[in-house]
């Protein structure tokens, strides 16, 4: 009888969660922080670097009071969360909404729907997510069992980047001269860089665990500029969940996870409990660049009452695969598997093919810090997207505003060449200046193959991130994609692919993604390498209203921030 009453008291407690409405509040502010042997004022959500994990079941709502107390403009994306028929919260400045101003509120309303594990939440005006940025670990309803071992506890992990310089000061000098970005002066793990830095011994990450347990780690590479190896010495990782979806359990030594990507782990507390173990990450770069090649450590120490506490400097080091070991990052990347099979549409009603590159544009006198005194751009179809400064694309699409974008982003490569040879005539690196977006019609199944190129530099990867949707990734191949190839459908998997939102183009080779556009309003595709975004490879995808009314868009929120 207890038993029942138990029983019945869980119910009635999850269905009176169900019917409320979760609010939280995130202040921005300027809080000073002190790493590297130095302080400087960083913006943070309530204080907070990393900033606080939100926690919800799978279809709730939540409202997100955000209050902007710092001195530079705000908004807030919600990474991997779909929002159905809700751009009005997708979050990206001057896209879906104008900045939150210092001194102004804005309330998000955040609607899950198909999500299952974790997503993460970050600012999305210029590089303001370098600081402001955290998880969202998302629970099945009661009745739903996990698919996997069930963790006696749960460990947010978010790997990261820091400057020892303001932020904005770094955005500002680089987009000033047309160079690129500096590197960062550290990795951090969970907002620590670990001892391997100057003046970080007491600043490292340390997680205890208990001899037989399993930790499910909740994890999310937030750095600005870098695809990461993360591994820990001794200890085999299961992923089973990639952006919010299910997986089938993969084993692996390391891991692979770009800027964007969450991924759920499990961890088996099964070594020597006498043992120190660390966990590491570091970069993996293609390309001719410079870039922070250091590495992070943090340290997993096994509770135990019966050894005295080790030293800091004699535990055991993960073996990491080499900075640029391409089959190594893709061998991880193409080993993530969808848990259920069946579920990829078939038949496509739309292919668009789109290129991606590194481009170089012209200055005054050779007056730039790019490349022969150039300036870098980035764009995708050769368009390099201009955002718009005083008005946000959705607000204009809704209220039929013109001038503020245009509608011809093509569904193929304005110029055909062959996209990753070695050496490419100078002409085919100058894109144009654009404010394009693409319409889709409301259910049209898209098939989106994205082609990297060898422009400037010989090409990079591309970690490729779509708002408002999940896509299933159905082909990744190096080299150049197959255009002329009516049907590429033997090359790809139309069983079990992932079901992801941020997926990376390798180094001069391609993507094939695919989804139904059965999500109404205004998205946001991009790079998620910060630097590329602002140089201009992006896109967005509208998507027009259906002709039901749950296949039509929200209305916008009455406190929507104004445009000036």
């Amino acid at each position: 009888m207890l038993h029942s009453l138990f029983n019945f008291f869980l119910i009635s407690l999850f269905f009176y969660n169900s019917c409320i409405a979760h609010h939280y509040t995130f202040t921005v502010k300027e809080v000073p922080y002190t790493k590297l042997c130095s302080t400087k004022k960083i913006l943070t959500v309530n204080g907070q670097f990393p900033g606080p994990v939100l926690k919800a079941y799978k279809g709730d709502t939540i409202y997100v009071t955000v209050r902007n107390r710092a001195s530079e403009n705000i908004t807030m994306h919600w990474h991997g969360v779909e929002q159905p028929r809700n751009p009005w919260s997708a979050g990206p400045e001057y896209i879906t909404q104008c900045p939150i101003r210092p001194g102004s509120d804005f309330t998000y309303k955040v609607i899950f729907s198909i999500e299952d594990t974790t997503v993460w939440w970050h600012a999305h005006s210029s590089w303001t997510r370098a600081t402001v940025h955290g998880l969202i670990f998302i629970y099945p309803l009661l009745a739903e069992p996990l698919p996997f071992l069930e963790a006696d506890h749960e460990v947010p992990l978010i790997l990261g980047e820091w400057w020892k310089k303001d932020v904005r000061e770094v955005v500002e000098e680089f987009i000033r001269t047309g160079g690129a970005p500096n590197v960062s002066d550290a990795l951090t793990i969970n907002g620590h860089p670990g001892f391997l830095y100057p003046c970080s011994k007491s600043d490292t990450f340390h997680l205890a665990v208990e001899e037989g347990k399993t930790y499910r780690i909740r994890m999310v590479n937030a750095a600005m500029n870098l695809i990461l190896f993360f591994a820990i010495a001794n200890h085999t990782l299961t992923v089973v969940g990639a952006d919010g979806h299910y997986t089938k359990p993969l084993n692996a030594n390391y891991i692979t996870i770009s800027p964007g990507e969450t991924l759920d782990v499990l961890l088996q507390a099964d070594q020597n409990p006498e043992n120190t173990y660390y966990m590491a990450a570091r970069a993996y770069q293609t390309g001719n660049i410079t870039f922070n090649n250091s590495t992070t450590i943090g340290v997993l120490r096994y509770i135990s009452s019966s050894k005295t506490k080790t030293s800091l400097f004699s535990g055991s080091y993960p073996n990491l695969p080499f900075y640029n070991d391409t089959s190594a990052a893709f061998g991880f990347f193409t080993k993530i598997k969808s848990l259920f099979s069946g579920q990829v549409p078939v038949q496509i009603s739309r292919r668009i093919i789109t290129t991606i590159s590194i481009n170089l544009l012209r200055c005054p006198q050779n007056s730039c810090a790019g490349p022969n005194g150039s300036r870098l751009a980035a764009s995708m179809n050769n368009i390099s997207f201009v955002t718009p400064s005083h008005v946000d694309i959705l607000k204009a699409y809704y209220l039929h505003i013109k001038g503020v974008y245009g509608t011809r982003f093509p569904d193929f490569p304005p110029l055909i060449f062959n996209f990753t040879a070695e050496n490419q005539p100078l002409f085919l690196q100058t894109p144009r200046l654009a404010t394009e977006v693409k319409v889709v019609e409301f259910g049209e199944v898209v098939e989106l193959v994205i082609q990297g190129t060898s422009l400037v530099g010989g090409g990079l990867d591309h970690p490729m991130h779509l708002h408002g949707f999940s896509f299933f990734v159905v082909g990744v191949g190096l080299g150049n994609y197959n255009i002329s190839d009516e049907d590429p459908s033997s090359r790809y998997n139309l069983d079990d692919p992932p079901y992801k939102n941020t997926m990376t183009v390798p180094r001069n080779g391609w993507i094939a993604i695919r989804f139904a556009a059965v999500n109404p309003g205004v998205w946001f595709m991009h790079c998620h390498f910060d630097r590329h975004q602002t140089w201009g490879m992006n896109v967005v995808f509208i998507v027009k209203n259906g002709i039901w009314p749950n296949q039509q868009m929200l209305p916008p929120p009455d406190d929507l921030p104004p445009c000036h």
